[in-house]
């Protein structure tokens, strides 16, 4: 049971980093969008939307699937967090 709850624990923990860190790329993702569309710079507007629906398509819990690896991701203040 302790198991099971220490695994538990990893994954809340990965989804709480993993959901909040995509929350704030959308919004400086969309951040750039509006400065592309005041701006009428239509290939920024362009790459930027691509990367809004890349981030879209990406799946946080891929590497769910892998929890030692998202344990020592979690113990590593120095892990950069991408999606």
């Amino acid at each position: 049971m302790a198991e099971i709850e220490q695994q538990r624990d990893v994954m809340m923990k990965f989804l709480d980093k993993a959901f909040n860190e995509r929350a704030e790329n959308f919004k400086s993702f969309f951040v750039l969008a509006d400065q592309a569309i005041s701006t009428g710079n239509n290939d920024q507007l362009a790459a930027v939307l691509i990367s809004i629906v890349n981030l879209a398509k990406a799946s946080p819990f891929k590497d769910l699937a892998d929890l030692a690896k998202v344990e020592a991701a979690l113990d590593d203040p120095d892990h950069s967090w991408d999606f």
